[in-house]
């Protein structure tokens, strides 16, 4: 008797883990704040491995497509981990109620088939439950089982049209920024003739994208992983550089109708940066990290272009001040997800002062192992 009460007490208590999490996870749009969520942990440790893999090969255009491959197979992992946890939770129970079926569920492997048939539901009516409660408990299951399969499903569409709608915005920079995506080819192209509010409507445009991205991330963080559908994109990098040309926009560039516009974004951009920090566990720090050189020579570009663009130390100074908010942060996202470089985003450690740094770490250390 105490085995049974045992048998049915654990398996409720996985039973209510399993609805704990799909309820987090699934359901609740929005946010797990400060509670355990098991896509946050399992997902980023398969991530690691997987990226790891995909790296080590030679052709870039392979390893991108293992990449890409992540998270529609993260998506089945998960809802097959969903899935085994609620028929471990059911067999539990059922073996505590062995005696009330017919013939008897002699052991845990007959009680665990009987669950799956039942959930799935896929029953053949071998073992059949002839008292009171086993029937309830397998009508449970088999209803437990129609709304889960809702629930995968409806999580399926809704992960696929968060992805869709953020990629449609993706694919139409390519016209304005190219790919990979560049802020000064953003501002050169929108200089161009019959190009008049393009800027501006892009602003408006990646304004409503990063509110959108912002909701349905936090809401479902498994889309970091859905790598966008061309090989020269992503995501990261192609709102690096609408947020750069922003910055250069009220920073460097004046007499613009758009700044209205860049500033208005820039708000939207920086609370989906912060927020997405705050999610991936990623620290910021006061570096703006494109170089002084780097930035003279956007400058001349834009002049070029026909930009009253200004280069001063004043412009220079407000330009690292509001592009430090965010530039670690995209850059440490872009270094995370493994995404093709960009101008201005992704690995920097080429820069001359960070070789340097790095350089003088390995003799700091060999001086401490001499003493």
């Amino acid at each position: 008797m105490f085995l049974q009460v045992v048998e049915v007490g654990g398996g409720a208590i996985v039973l209510l883990l399993t609805f704990y999490d799909l309820f987090e996870t699934v359901v609740l749009p929005r946010p797990a704040v400060r509670k355990f969520q098991l896509t946050r942990v399992v997902v980023p440790t398969m991530w690691r491995a997987w990226r790891w893999i995909s790296l080590r090969s030679s052709r870039v255009e392979r390893s991108e497509s293992r990449m890409a491959a992540f998270g529609p197979a993260a998506l089945i992992i998960m809802v097959l981990v969903w899935g085994v946890a609620l028929t471990l939770g059911y067999a539990l129970v059922i073996y505590g109620f062995r005696d009330e079926f017919h013939p008897i569920v002699i052991d845990f492997p007959d009680a665990f088939y009987v669950s799956a048939t039942t959930l799935v539901p896929l029953s053949y009516g071998d073992f059949v439950p002839e008292v009171g409660p086993a029937r309830l408990l397998i009508v449970i299951e088999s209803a437990n089982g129609v709304a889960y399969a809702a629930v995968a499903i409806t999580l399926l569409f809704e992960l696929y049209g968060s992805f869709r709608s953020r990629e449609e915005a993706v694919v139409a920079l390519d016209a304005l920024a190219g790919a990979p995506a560049s802020a000064v080819q953003l501002l050169e192209t929108a200089k161009e003739k019959r190009m008049d509010s393009i800027l501006e409507a892009t602003f408006d445009e990646w304004r409503k994208w990063a509110a959108m991205v912002l909701e349905s991330h936090l809401a479902y963080p498994l889309l970091f992983y859905f790598r966008s559908s061309h090989d020269n994109e992503a995501w990261i990098n192609s709102f690096g550089a609408v947020m750069d040309a922003a910055t250069l926009v009220l920073t460097s560039i004046e007499t613009e109708p758009s700044a209205g516009s860049a500033k208005l974004f820039l708000t939207v951009g920086n609370h989906m940066v912060e927020d997405l920090a705050w999610l991936l566990r990623f620290k910021a720090e006061p570096d703006a990290i494109v170089e002084r050189d780097e930035y003279v020579a956007a400058i001349r570009r834009l002049q070029a272009a026909g930009y009253a663009a200004r280069d001063g130390d004043e412009h220079w100074q407000h330009f690292i001040k509001i592009r430090s908010k965010y530039a670690t942060v995209l850059n440490q996202m872009a270094q995370w997800l493994a995404t093709p470089p960009a101008p201005w985003v992704g690995d920097r450690s080429y820069l001359p002062h960070r070789q340097r740094a790095r350089r003088r770490r390995p003799a700091a250390t060999a001086s401490k192992a001499a003493s």
